[in-house]
């Protein structure tokens, strides 16, 4: 412990508990209390434990190297070598107590004065690479049902809250809690909330992040599976990438209902959308579904989450109290305002850029007309393909002045302009922005009009 903060206990603390709070393979924790009188837990790792770890990554590698020189019939779509690199990742991040202290800052910020979710302090001062000091906090252990009951801690409200967090952690902050256990998991004991409780959430090792792409998709999943839309779900598997191109969308749609439809015939409140979600990657694997190794983080925290959910309500219904959440991300993530701001944070990218851009389109334009002229053109189908690009040249360039648009409207709202407003958003960036919306929508609908879909490829003879 020294070792880790650089300096005597007595100087770091005006109390350490040489017994640890809690044990784990990695870490134990330690009560303590500052020279200023404030109460504590630091978190220590273990000796050696980097080294522990090291030699069981080194034989999981091993193992996976073995499997994928093509002695498992599906090694390709397991991906094991890949499985194996996201463990190491998330022990890498587990052994850096630092960091650790990050992810409870950040998630500490996100739901600061929330009613549903309480994250306690990090004590920066007292906290480095192998040491973690917090403050502490007290609770009941969310699968102590007993003690909840006892303290007249509604568990029905509590329930519907755990599931509302999580999937707001998901898909509104992409920054979710993925060891939510119930020993992570408290709700706090403060006899004030009883009719409104909260949970205290610990221990910040592993947290979760998806990338735009994956959650945009996983989103939509959800989505799908709550309108029974089951083409909607075989689209989204291919057009992900989870599936290659090739599988037949009508086959995937009849698998996807033959998985969901049994479960629409139980009550809502024993249907579990983890399971669902499960049996529907299961069976994609019929079908040539590729693992994706980022994904098995959240659906174990799904399974979770949903298992901490049914203990402190066993007539909870899931899908009631997450559908209302993932409609109401969905709105806000794609409103006209939401998109001006994130069009305004590529305002200066565009800014530096947009100098070069009459020269860029120069040069393209003089290649496309020394192509054309150095390309013999033996046939009548050659000919029309040459037309074909001027007209497609013609329309790109007719598509400039809305992006110029844009450009202004993002321009507009970033400086905040001054008159009338609409929605929040200044007037004048309404206008540019429409503006150059139709000016690119009227060239894209010209573009589709002469696109050689219609046309149907030539043949060169």
């Amino acid at each position: 412990m020294e070792q880790a903060l650089g300096q005597p206990i007595s100087a770091a603390f005006a109390r350490f508990d040489t017994v640890p709070l809690a044990s784990a393979s990695i870490a134990q924790v330690h009560a303590a209390r500052l020279h200023g009188g404030r109460e504590v837990v630091v978190k220590v790792l273990r000796p050696r434990i980097e080294k522990q770890i090291a030699g069981d990554i080194a034989l999981l590698k091993s193992l996976a190297a073995l499997v994928d020189r093509r002695t498992h019939p599906n090694a390709d779509k397991i991906r094991p070598q890949a499985v194996v690199a996201e463990i190491e990742t998330t022990l890498a991040a587990e052994l850096d107590l630092q960091r650790e202290g990050a992810n409870a800052s950040v998630m500490r910020r996100l739901w600061a004065d929330s009613p549903d979710l309480y994250v306690p302090e990090v004590i920066w001062s007292h906290t480095a690479e192998r040491a973690l000091t917090m403050e502490r906090v007290s609770g009941i252990p969310s699968d102590d049902v007993a003690a909840l009951d006892a303290a007249g801690i509604d568990r029905s409200v509590l329930a519907a809250k755990g599931v509302r967090v999580f999937y707001t952690q998901v898909f509104r902050d992409n920054f979710f809690h993925a060891d939510a256990h119930a020993g992570n998991i408290w709700v706090d004991d403060d006899p004030a909330r009883r009719q409104d409780p909260r949970f205290v959430v610990l221990d910040f090792g592993i947290v979760g992040q998806l990338s735009a792409q994956d959650q945009y998709y996983l989103t939509e999943n959800f989505m799908a599976i709550f309108h029974k839309d089951y083409r909607r779900i075989a689209e989204l598997h291919v057009e992900a990438g989870w599936m290659p191109a090739t599988v037949r969308i009508d086959e995937l749609e009849a698998a996807a209902r033959a998985v969901c439809e049994p479960y629409f015939t139980r009550p809502l409140s024993e249907i579990s959308l983890a399971e669902v979600l499960a049996k529907l990657f299961r069976t994609a694997q019929r079908y040539e579904l590729t693992l994706q190794p980022q994904l098995i983080l959240l659906q174990k925290t799904l399974l979770n989450i949903e298992g901490v959910g049914r203990q402190l309500d066993p007539r909870l219904d899931i899908w009631a109290v997450a559908q209302p959440v993932l409609e109401r991300i969905l709105r806000e993530r794609y409103s006209p305002r939401r998109l001006l701001r994130e069009f305004g944070k590529r305002v200066p990218e565009l800014m530096t850029r947009a100098p070069e851009m009459p020269r860029l389109l120069h040069a393209w334009l003089e290649q496309q007309v020394a192509g054309r002229h150095e390309m013999g053109i033996r046939s009548q189908e050659l000919a029309e393909v040459a037309r074909t690009l001027q007209t497609l040249q013609r329309r790109s360039v007719a598509a400039i002045p809305g992006s110029g648009l844009l450009v202004v409207a993002a321009v507009l709202y970033a400086l905040e302009a001054g008159g009338p407003r609409l929605l929040g958003v200044p007037l004048s960036a309404w206008i540019a922005g429409l503006g150059g919306l139709w000016a690119i929508l009227r060239a894209a609908a010209a573009l589709g009009s002469g696109s050689f879909v219609e046309r149907g490829l030539p043949r060169c003879s």
